[in-house]
């Protein structure tokens, strides 16, 4: 929770560096499969009972500002918080990140982003949540369809967040970090 009081502060520090800067705003539906390899049981278990993976859904709300402009490439920064939920329990992810992006030499815009912040886990059965480091990297491809909006073809993401489990509350089995991958669409509302 603190770094987000931190990050929005840098954020909008940063937005003064390059006055030709542009950025983009969005607002998409997310995919993500969350796995562990070890599965949990309790009132605790983010997974559900004895479960190693689940589905969860939900939003991807963010932005991005492109502070310094090549020829070929323009990179930024990016914000995001995705809030997400599947079999009953919830996962709140609050990122920030570097990214890097391709000038279009065609229709279409590739991108590449990583990003640090915290994940916020609630298991199904207890009202107790958990908040630890995460990491993800993405890629994507947009394509621009008129001046101020893109389509975001797709967006994949890799990353790893600790979620709720019996062990942060004295269980007998350490349950290891989960993978997370992510699928997006949508559109960006692009701001000269």
């Amino acid at each position: 929770m603190k770094l987000r009081f931190f990050v929005l502060p840098l954020t909008l520090a940063l937005t003064t560096i390059a006055a030709h800067a542009q950025g983009g705003l969005y607002f998409n539906p997310i995919v993500t499969r969350v796995s562990n390899s070890q599965a949990d049981s309790g009132p605790f278990a983010f997974l559900g009972q004895g479960n190693t993976s689940q589905i969860f859904g939900g939003v991807v709300l963010g932005g991005y500002y492109d502070v310094y402009k090549a020829p070929k490439f323009e990179v930024g920064l990016d914000l995001r918080d995705e809030i997400e939920h599947g079999n009953g329990a919830s996962l709140n992810n609050f990122l920030f990140g570097a990214r890097i992006a391709a000038k279009p030499q065609s229709t279409f815009k590739p991108y590449a982003q990583i990003a640090i912040g915290d994940g916020r886990s609630k298991s199904q059965l207890s009202p107790i949540h958990a908040t630890k480091f995460e990491y993800v990297i993405s890629g994507g491809i947009d394509r621009p369809l008129n001046k101020h909006v893109d389509w975001r073809v797709i967006e994949i993401g890799y990353g790893s967040v600790t979620t709720m489990s019996s062990y942060l509350y004295g269980g007998p089995v350490d349950i290891p970090a989960a993978n997370l991958l992510n699928f997006s669409t949508g559109f960006v509302f692009r701001i000269p």
